[in-house]
């Protein structure tokens, strides 16, 4: 479904500020795929995110989508097939347009005169309510009045709105307090599980980690150094990831955030 082959990515290459971001990372992703990733700041976690989206090209690798080739392919045309999510509440929505505008967009039904129906308006009500927040008594409300936890929420709800191919979570509930993290957590399962959506998710939580989804990464310096499933993940404990990262990295996890349960 989503394949990296040796993909490579160095900035400022040849100053002393040199960084080789994603250096020789292969990987392969089937149809209905939960992914969850971790690792310490600066282990290349959002860049291979950036590359998958097509935020820049990679210096060398391929990057195939149910087998096309999409290396090359500008972000612009990646972001019709790709949804993203990221840490800041605050993007992914226009503050100015109300929730209802927001979700034309989503939907492809807004732009210059473009005017939503009553069955719009409709199946956005219906899709609001599945947040449980009230935000479909609130649709004419500009998104930018909107706590952190709503903004993200609908986020989640228009990057979903037309199923994606992939959907990527870029620590979508960092800046979240625990129990509107723990909400939009619960929705994120609750739609990813409905629509089989093939789902990669940045975490800092050791335990989400686990608990989500069907397969977890970990990353350091640029490298998959890690990458379990099945049986083998299910018997993990935080402790028993800490140790594999001392193991494969031989450094300690220093991160304290990637300590925290749920």
């Amino acid at each position: 479904m989503l394949e990296l082959r040796n993909v490579c990515k160095t900035f400022h290459a040849g100053t002393p500020d040199e960084k080789r971001a994603l250096i020789d990372v292969s990987l392969q992703v089937a149809d209905g795929d939960f992914i969850s990733i971790i690792g310490a700041n600066g282990a290349g976690k959002s860049t291979l995110f950036n590359a998958i989206c097509g935020s820049f090209f990679v210096d060398s690798g391929s990057i195939l989508l149910d087998g096309k080739n999409v290396t090359m392919t500008p972000e612009h045309q990646r972001a019709r097939v790709i949804g993203r999510l990221f840490q800041d509440p605050m993007r992914g929505s226009a503050p100015d347009m109300s929730i209802e505008e927001n979700l034309a967009l989503a939907a492809g039904i807004g732009g210059w005169l473009s005017r939503v129906s009553a069955s719009d308006r409709k199946a956005f009500r219906e899709r609001l309510s599945l947040l449980g927040m009230g935000l479909e008594d609130r649709m004419r409300q500009p998104v930018g009045l909107l706590s952190g936890g709503q903004r993200q929420a609908l986020t989640l709800l228009m990057a979903t709105y037309q199923v994606p191919k992939i959907l990527l979570l870029d620590e979508h509930t960092a800046a979240l307090d625990p129990g509107t993290a723990e909400k939009v957590l619960a929705l994120t399962r609750q739609i990813v599980s409905e629509h089989r959506i093939t789902c990669l998710m940045i975490t800092h939580n050791m335990q989400s980690a686990l608990d989500l989804g069907n397969r977890t990464l970990m990353m350091d310096q640029g490298q998959i150094i890690y990458d379990v499933t099945g049986e083998e993940r299910a018997g993990l404990t935080i402790g028993d990831l800490t140790e594999k990262f001392r193991q494969l990295s031989g450094k300690t996890l220093d991160n304290d955030r990637m300590l925290l349960r749920k």
